[in-house]
């Protein structure tokens, strides 16, 4: 189940933040966040470019955050991005988060194509994306430094037939 983020989400968030076996695949330098900066995003989570989103059981409880970045109604798409606390992981969490965004961003924004990359280097994800439906679109050689070393993005989308 998806919602918008809150503020009570913030602390949960940090905790993924600053759990170095996650954040490993992500060049943005989420271990200097703070409850502020998580906060802050929360309060600018929504908006015409980007919808983030907090995945959450029934109780409520946040596990992850699931996204749409740099959504263009000029072109019909936009970026997907999943993170999970590890709590959540081995859980159909993503699964299901990953069913209600797809729902959102066909059904609600109308969009057409929905892309992401992901470290070549990171099966789990890839395997994940790829049981989803995501297909493979290729692969951009050294395209990001990261920790001193030049990593390879695989590219992935899912496309909207109806």
């Amino acid at each position: 189940m998806i919602r918008r983020l809150e503020h009570k989400d913030a602390v949960f968030m940090l905790e993924w933040m600053h759990d170095k076996d996650i954040i490993q695949n992500f060049r943005f330098p989420f271990e200097q966040a703070t409850l502020q900066s998580v906060t802050n995003f929360i309060d600018n989570s929504f908006s015409n470019l980007n919808r983030h989103f907090a995945i959450v059981n029934e109780s409520d409880m946040y596990l992850g955050t699931v996204s749409l970045k740099n959504i263009s109604q000029e072109d019909q798409s936009a970026e997907y991005a999943i993170v999970l606390r590890s709590v959540a992981r081995g859980t159909e969490a993503a699964t299901l988060a990953t069913k209600d965004i797809l729902h959102y961003a066909f059904d609600t924004l109308k969009l057409h194509k929905v892309y992401l990359n992901v470290l070549e280097r990171n099966e789990r994800a890839r395997h994940f994306y790829i049981k989803y439906g995501f297909v493979y679109e290729g692969t951009f050689k050294d395209a990001i430094l990261l920790n001193g070393k030049y990593e390879n993005l695989a590219w992935y989308a899912i496309i909207n037939d109806n």
